[in-house]
């Protein structure tokens, strides 16, 4: 999706890694050995980027941190066609729609960092159908090319894991609100 609209694949990478969650941040060489490119190449793109406002970046020491620009006005539809590209989009509506009561849907692992790997981890906390989900899940890693991996908790188990979760990146992809609105 993204690759055709834009024509550098190093772009497009570093556009996934950083917009699936704006909230990670990474550095030229971790980049470099991460898409397994030239820190030269990576650099280049990374520059371009900031210039379009599109990343903005921070010094750390030796080491220059780079991130999507939250406050840049296509953040949210860049995010979103990010999200769209990977499958977040189709994974989430099919979850929600037919799953039963779902108070809230966690990305986790690698995906959650914006590292595109090939496995997506999901915690899905609320009560819900085992049997829908593992027919469902099998439905859509064949559509979105990708493995999905689920913990199911109840809100209580949730605290439990909660210590865990916030050692890795963890990012919410829905929440039923208190009225039963989405959040």
């Amino acid at each position: 999706m993204l690759d055709g609209l834009i024509t550098s694949k190093m772009r497009v990478q570093i556009l996934m890694r950083l917009f699936l969650n704006a909230n990670s941040r990474a550095y030229l060489r971790e980049l470099s050995k991460e898409f397994d490119a030239s820190p030269g190449h990576v650099r280049s793109e990374l520059q371009q980027l900031a210039q379009a406002g599109l990343l903005e970046s921070e010094r750390e020491g030796r080491q220059v941190y780079y991130r999507a620009a939250r406050q840049h006005p296509l953040f949210p539809d860049l995010q979103s066609m990010v999200r769209k590209a990977l499958g977040m989009d189709r994974i989430l509506d099919s979850i929600i729609e037919r799953l039963g009561r779902l108070e809230s849907a966690y990305l986790v692992g690698d995906y959650a960092a914006g590292r595109d790997t090939g496995i997506v981890d999901l915690v899905l906390v609320g009560d819900i159908d085992r049997r829908n989900l593992d027919d469902l899940v099998a439905k859509t890693e064949r559509y979105i090319d990708r493995r999905i991996r689920t913990l199911v908790v109840s809100h209580e188990e949730l605290g439990r894991f909660d210590e865990r979760l916030r050692q890795s990146p963890v990012l919410l992809l829905w929440s039923k609100a208190p009225g039963g609105d989405n959040a």
